[in-house]
């Protein structure tokens, strides 16, 4: 494992994250103008094993050449039970490891397959000159088994960042009783999925790791896919995948607090600051309105603010300290 030589940000704004086929150049240069605040160039699922070799270097053209402002780059690579798991890390990031954020794993099942990779990277970032460490990780939970080492998953490297449920192979893993990719089997009256989501959100919040969704297949279904998005983001979700250009702005809205929320949000901890100073009376709790606030008050606040600021929400509201 490795310790970066810098702070790196690890927690990146991933409300929307699209995929995008590595062996498509008109999916890649589209991909670069839709407002996703990631962007995954895959090299698993999306790619027929006989495009696999000729996609990695499309990949790094289009990292190297393409403008992917404001957004997160990363590359999803084969998981570890194939031949090509390797050569796709050592070939996109000794290609373009400088203009790439992340590298997605999936199918991970056990900590010592992060491990693996992160010391593939590390001997990669040497070798080339790169910043040790600059390169994080996203692991994909996708069977029982990796659900149930998830904990030691999420504590294998400094590297990681997100965990990510990956619902297809999960379904199938466990038998699951539905064709439909994301929504509720047949004959089960509660939701299917709510355990699977909170195990994997409570081991990314005890290692102050993000959590996202997978895809919903229903590409088309723009209000299925609101409502399987808002599933996740009331539970505390940081974002979903996106397979179409149709359901970015729905993710990105869904994972958004409302603009009500967010000035709330932001006027309870001015309240909250201004009620501890000494202006205030150095009070542990004050009242916004009709609301009591106190230091619960204000971590609560400080993640919907935080959600706000990162999706670049601006404030409608201002707080006025009440007069003596």
């Amino acid at each position: 494992m490795t310790t970066p030589t810098t702070p790196v940000n690890r927690l990146r704004p991933r409300r929307s994250c699209l995929a995008v086929p590595g062996s498509n150049p008109r999916f890649l240069e589209k991909a670069q103008g839709l407002p996703a605040d990631q962007v995954f160039l895959d090299l698993e699922d999306a790619c027929a094993p006989l495009a696999k070799e000729g996609a990695r270097h499309t990949i790094v053209d289009a990292l190297n050449n393409g403008d992917w402002s404001g957004k997160t780059r990363v590359v999803r690579v084969n998981d570890w039970t194939t031949h090509w798991t390797y050569r796709d890390v050592i070939t996109v990031v000794e290609g373009a490891g400088p203009n790439l954020d992340c590298i997605m794993l999936p199918k991970v099942q056990d900590a010592q397959q992060v491990v693996a990779l992160d010391l593939l990277l590390t001997q990669i970032e040497k070798t080339m000159g790169f910043e040790v460490g600059k390169i994080g990780i996203e692991a994909q939970i996708e069977n029982a088994k990796g659900l149930v080492n998830i904990d030691d998953i999420a504590a294998a490297s400094p590297r990681l960042e997100t965990l990510i449920f990956g619902p297809a192979d999960f379904m199938a893993s466990i038998n699951m009783k539905t064709l439909v990719v994301g929504q509720q089997p047949p004959g089960y009256p509660a939701d299917a999925y709510h355990y699977i989501l909170m195990r994997i959100l409570m081991a990314a919040r005890t290692h102050d790791l993000q959590a996202i969704d997978g895809p919903f297949l229903q590409i088309r279904d723009v209000d299925a896919y609101r409502e399987v998005a808002g599933r996740a983001a009331a539970l505390g979700f940081d974002g979903k995948w996106v397979l179409h250009p149709g359901q970015v702005d729905a993710a990105n809205e869904v994972f958004s607090p409302s603009q009500e929320d967010y000035d709330h949000a932001e006027l309870i901890l001015d309240a909250y600051d201004w009620c501890t100073s000494e202006a205030g009376g150095k009070k542990g709790s004050a009242m916004l309105g009709d609301e009591m606030i106190d230091e619960a008050s204000r971590k609560m606040a400080l993640v919907i603010a935080g959600k706000g600021r990162a999706a670049g929400m601006q404030r409608t509201s201002k707080f006025e300290a009440p007069e003596a």
